[in-house]
């Protein structure tokens, strides 16, 4: 099939097959001596992913390719994948701030767009360690603390200005941030080929479609995202995308997959971590688990302010002084609040659900109460000031459904 200029992929790139990967790893100088045992482990809508070890355990690879179509999809689902290149990148610059918290990368392969990586597959997705009734331990935290170090780091407070610049330019992602801006930001207050839902929520996905108010603050949320270049996302930060676990006695925490990575609105990131924690939240309250989901947007939010205050003192540009730095956080956490909404929307009456949902014995009320609650969330963002605030709507949105 030949792909449109947009998605071709350069005459060097071929598509990795489990086989190819022992010879693979050798040419790229990742691996010398011993044998390799190879097998796929592709769960992400996007991507093929291998893991490479030596018999009988010991050393241990991962090797990540960008096919030049949706994986799930195939070839009737192109898509660039340069989208390599943004993961890279992203990589990169966490590396510099925060390289705790990603998965250590030994390699990119620029003509393949693939990347060899540290192996994960001792960890666990946090949302199935949390459907399966897990807890966060430190994880709340370290999200905060990694977005505040990759935003400040990547913002005009900790990048002189040219190098700023260059970034955004070599950062654009028109590709997956169109994907963004449709999926997330249009498709679901829309009619639109992509949106389904449980039968139970025909009603609210009809409310929302009509609702004036509500497509308004979701269309300006949709215009922040696309104008706003604060910092370097990680661009589809949720549970989904981080690993938990131990490793000799220690806390783990690994980021992963920043492909969607660009330069936009720090509350971006924060949102859409939140959403998913809230939903969370929803699951275990139909269960009857109940745990500290809701706390750990807290959690997020003040190990974020605390190192971004932290690291305020060495901004480049001292003109922006201590009092915009309040006013700079207000702005962050409504947006923050905001895209909270948008995700937990997305996640019930958009394209892409959530298993925190889906696999639950009755997935209507919890979903209706998701609905319920990202609705408020977008509606009163600038109303809400605090964690408190947000668990009360919580509560408010529990009751109103029970």
């Amino acid at each position: 099939m030949t792909l449109p200029p947009h998605t071709a992929a350069p005459a060097a790139y071929r598509v990795l097959e489990p086989e190819d990967i022992p010879d693979y790893l050798r040419e790229r100088g990742h691996w010398t001596g011993e044998a390799i045992e190879v097998h796929e482990v592709s769960d992400g809508n996007m991507n093929r992913v291998f893991i490479a070890r030596a018999p009988g355990g010991g050393r241990s690879l991962a090797v990540k390719q960008a096919l030049p179509w949706v994986r799930v999809a195939g070839p009737s689902w192109p898509m660039s994948p340069a989208r390599a290149d943004a993961e890279a990148r992203a990589y990169r610059q966490v590396a510099a701030v925060a390289p705790d918290t990603i998965p250590a990368i030994h390699g990119y392969d620029t003509d393949n767009y693939a990347l060899t990586m540290e192996d994960m597959s001792d960890l666990r997705v946090l949302r199935t360690h949390l459907n399966e009734g897990g807890e966060y331990g430190s994880v709340s935290r370290r999200i905060g603390t990694f977005v505040a170090a990759l935003s400040f780091a990547t913002s005009d407070f900790g990048m002189a200005s040219a190098d700023r610049k260059a970034l955004v330019a070599t950062s654009v992602s028109p590709e997956l941030c169109k994907i963004t801006e449709d999926v997330v930001l249009s498709e679901p207050y829309l009619e639109h080929e992509h949106n389904h839902w449980h039968p139970g929520l025909d009603d609210l996905a009809a409310a929302f479609r009509a609702d004036p108010a509500l497509r308004t603050e979701v269309a300006a949320l949709r215009h922040i995202f696309m104008t706003s270049a604060q910092a370097l996302l990680h661009g589809d930060l949720h549970t989904g995308s981080v690993m938990v676990g131990t490793r000799q006695g220690a806390d783990v925490v690994r980021v992963f997959d920043p492909e969607f990575s660009f330069v936009g609105p720090i509350g971006f990131d924060l949102g859409l971590y939140w959403g998913n924690v809230l939903v969370s939240e929803l699951r275990a309250r139909a269960l009857g688990t109940p745990g500290d989901h809701a706390e750990q947007l807290a959690l997020s939010w003040d190990a974020f302010e605390a190192e971004l205050r932290r690291l305020w003192p060495t901004r480049i540009d001292t003109f922006f002084d201590d009092a915009y730095l309040d006013r700079f956080l207000t702005q962050v956490w409504s947006e923050s609040l905001g895209f909270a909404g948008t995700e937990i929307i997305r996640r019930v009456i958009g394209f892409a659900h959530l298993t925190d949902l889906t696999t639950l014995p009755d997935p209507g009320p919890a979903s209706r109460r998701a609905l319920l609650l990202g609705r408020e969330l977008i509606l009163r963002r600038d109303r809400l000031r605090d964690a408190a605030g947000v668990r009360a709507l919580v509560e408010e949105v529990l009751g109103a459904t029970a």
